[in-house]
């Protein structure tokens, strides 16, 4: 089980200082009438230089996903999928557009204020996984609540439950060197949902395993955001993979164009 001490040396070992809760203040645009909405993109666009050329990665993107639903993004490499991702999540910025994120515009969001929004309202859960190789897989998904600065006994709890519910309990002392593929992405969705995000992102998650431990993953996905109500996008090239989702989108040169409603016939955009 994991200590309250041994999380403290956690942030110390990495040199991560536990945050300073934001006093009420600005807030950029807030949208009225939000409604049910969980992510709204307009005319968002994504434009790279490389090699003295533009390289135009997202083209004026327009898209309004309700609260709880389950949208996957399919289409070829380069297509843009997880250029649109990685706006979402604050971790690139777009040329122009914006993003309405749980009612909220992020237009004008500094650093601190994307750290902020990932910590309380964003999970992701990356390819690589990307757990921190020293620590133990209980030790990595306590990581994001120690970040938040919750106390010892909510954070014991939360791990507990979170490894009891992705069926990692008994591998808790394990660290990802010793750890399958699928075991390890196990732990990065516990780490990703620890915190209660309200919104899930999800990069070719099955990307690096084989087919039986890509199933198990994506229905792992599916089972914990449904009972979390959380709204989850996918991006992935697997056409397998995508059927867990409500909606599928299809991506081609930087823009939406086709989607389809599980059960249902494709829609051109």
């Amino acid at each position: 089980m994991l200590g309250f001490c041994q999380g403290c040396a956690v942030l110390n070992r990495y040199a991560i200082r536990l945050p300073v809760r934001a006093k009420p203040g600005r807030q950029h645009g807030v949208v009225e009438d939000a409604g049910t909405r969980m992510v709204v993109l307009k005319r968002l666009s994504k434009i790279y230089a490389r090699g003295g050329a533009l390289v135009t990665a997202l083209c004026e993107v327009d898209l309004d996903i309700k609260e709880g639903d389950f949208c996957a993004f399919v289409g070829p490499s380069g297509c843009g999928k997880s250029t649109l991702l990685n706006l979402v999540a604050g971790l690139d910025q777009p040329t122009s557009g914006e993003i309405i994120l749980d009612g909220r515009s992020t237009v004008g969001f500094s650093n601190a204020e994307w750290t902020a929004m990932r910590r309380e309202t964003i999970g992701i859960v990356f390819q690589a996984f990307h757990l921190v190789p020293a620590l133990t897989a209980e030790e990595n998904v306590a990581l994001p609540l120690l970040l938040r600065g919750e106390g010892r006994r909510d954070v014991m709890k939360r791990v507990d439950e979170m490894l009891e519910m992705v069926g990692m309990s008994p591998r808790r002392s394990h660290r990802p060197g010793e750890l399958s593929g699928g075991e390890q992405q196990r732990v990065a969705i516990a780490r990703a949902l620890a915190h209660r995000p309200r919104l899930l992102l999800a990069d070719e998650p099955t990307g690096n395993l084989d087919s039986h431990q890509g199933a198990e993953i994506m229905t792992l996905l599916k089972t914990l955001a449904t009972a979390g109500k959380q709204t989850v996008l996918l991006v992935t090239h697997s056409r397998h993979a995508a059927q867990t989702a409500d909606y599928i989108w299809t991506m081609q040169d930087g823009r939406l164009v086709a989607r389809i409603e599980r059960t249902k016939e494709p829609v051109s955009l």
